[in-house]
């Protein structure tokens, strides 16, 4: 005996079918609907619009959830590329910054080379720093000034402030100069007020002893450190820097030079004094022998002898008679 067909499919397939159908007729009655052109219908249609709309709007929530996030996206990506040129802006504004900010060093110091009161014998060349040695034992720098310039080997140099070093070696185009720091560095000097001389010394430190003072008792911290010119090494008032007290308890200088940001170097023209010939000009002339003094002896053969008259004069005899007969 055959059992029964109780397939929910046999069910399902005309379910699916009458609604397409329902679904179709509705599309073609709503659209049949929406082209009537008539007032009745277009009352109607308001009416339907008004009564419908506002109850799907739970239906349209998502459809502008979603249009919100694409919006919301097209916002981001636009922000991002605004972010990205930005950062580029940014990045050049700043080189530009850095660039800035080394002109600025730059003015500041040639500022401060025009600033800086000087004998006004003394001319000079100013000369940008090319390099440094680079070596914990050597301090010295490189300029872009040489003999074509008229620099001599032994010349001091300056940045805007103090004494920096002398030069030691020129080249054609270059000059080396040597710092004070320079353990080969020896250069005499006068500490104020008290007026004591001594030697300052390098010894590649950033601070270099005061050495071979006459009275290291007068000299006290925070006292000016100045070139004395001995030897002609120098000229006499360049400033060098200030006395401060040391860690050893040692005398040393802080220089008033800022090694730390050497650009331009200021090449002093020192004069050579001129070359002693005549010795005769300097010593005095030999003394002369203890004996009598003549200073004060009369010349007997000009005065005549006492009790004797001197003798006439015949052109004066004559010029007397002359004028006796005329009168």
């Amino acid at each position: 005996m055959a059992k029964p067909r109780t397939d929910p499919e046999d069910f399902a397939r005309p379910l699916r079918r009458l609604l397409v159908a329902l679904l179709v007729l509705a599309l073609l009655g709503l659209f049949a609907l929406w082209r009537i052109d008539s007032p009745r219908v277009e009352r109607f249609r308001a009416a339907l619009v008004d009564r419908v709309v506002p109850s799907f709007d739970w239906a349209m929530a998502p459809v502008t959830k979603a249009a919100g996030m694409i919006e919301q996206f097209q916002s981001y990506a636009s922000l991002y590329e605004q972010n990205q040129d930005l950062r580029r802006e940014l990045q050049q504004m700043k080189a530009w910054k850095e660039a800035a900010l080394q002109l600025e060093q730059q003015n500041a110091r040639l500022l401060d080379l025009n600033q800086v009161r000087l004998d006004p014998k003394l001319t000079h060349v100013t000369g940008q720093v090319l390099a440094d040695s680079g070596s914990p034992f050597r301090q010295s720098v490189l300029i872009n000034v040489g003999a074509r310039d008229g620099i001599v080997d032994g010349w001091a140099t300056m940045d805007g402030i103090g004494l920096v070093g002398r030069i030691s070696g020129v080249g054609e185009r270059t000059a080396r100069v040597i710092l004070l720091t320079d353990t080969n560095s020896r250069i005499p000097v006068t500490v104020q007020p008290s007026g004591q001389r001594g030697l300052l010394s390098g010894d590649n430190s950033a601070l270099p002893p005061l050495e071979f003072l006459e009275q290291p008792d007068e000299v006290r911290p925070g006292d000016r450190v100045i070139s004395s010119g001995d030897g002609g090494m120098f000229p006499a008032g360049l400033l060098v820097g200030q006395v401060v007290m040391g860690n050893d308890r040692r005398l040393r200088v802080s220089l008033s030079a800022d090694y730390q940001r050497l650009v331009f170097l200021r090449v002093l023209r020192s004069h050579e004094l001129t070359p002693i010939t005549d010795a005769g000009a300097l010593v005095a002339p030999p003394m002369l022998p203890d004996g009598p003094d003549t200073s004060g002896a009369l010349n007997t053969e000009a005065l005549p002898a006492r009790g004797t008259q001197p003798e006439a004069d015949p052109a004066a005899d004559a010029t007397s008679e002359t004028e006796a007969s005329d009168g």
